[in-house]
């Protein structure tokens, strides 16, 4: 029986609920998480299945205070694992938990604060890359009468207004609920 083993997957930015789920529950199939590699390649080591939570912060700048942000975590009785494109990666044995289910934000305010961080370092990015590159190409699709491309276009544009939106409600929620 193989003690290694590799998955791909794509996660969206606004998908680390799934992504923490999804190595939640390979923990309990008895594959730990060692490490995600660029594009989407997970990294599992084989082990006893047991209940373990994963959670992930979103702090582009843990990497310069790397020691004491780890060691905020560890007090806390959370395993750093790695960072990731801004992502910093945790586990900790459920039977360590406080309460029903202990999260690595104590409230709504700082899941607001870690989604308004996701927005900053990534949000941003995108809003920059749509304003350079798509907008012009639909402005010249409008003005050569391409249905498609004004299709597409739209599309793409009602996309990246979701995706903010998702994120201005997020925040909103939160904060309006702590």
């Amino acid at each position: 029986m193989k003690d290694k083993k590799t998955e791909f997957r794509i996660f969206t930015i606004t998908q680390w609920k799934k992504e923490e789920k999804y190595l939640t529950d390979m923990h309990a199939k008895g594959w730990k998480f060692e490490r995600v590699g660029f594009l989407g390649v997970y990294h599992f080591t084989r082990c006893e299945p047991e209940d373990v939570v994963y959670q992930l912060d979103y702090n582009e700048d843990s990497e310069k205070n790397r020691e004491q942000y780890v060691q905020m975590f560890a007090d806390c009785g959370w395993e750093y694992i790695q960072n990731f494109v801004g992502y910093s990666y945790f586990r900790k044995p459920a039977a360590q938990m406080t309460g029903e289910r202990e999260e690595i934000f104590s409230d709504n305010a700082s899941r607001a604060d870690m989604i308004r961080r996701v927005f900053d370092g990534r949000g941003v990015a995108l809003l920059v890359a749509f304003a350079l590159l798509i907008v012009p190409q639909l402005v010249d699709a409008i003005r050569d009468g391409d249905t498609v491309l004004i299709a597409l276009f739209g599309v793409l544009l009602a996309l990246y207004i979701a995706i903010f939106a998702w994120f201005a409600w997020q925040i909103v929620r939160l904060k309006r609920d702590s």
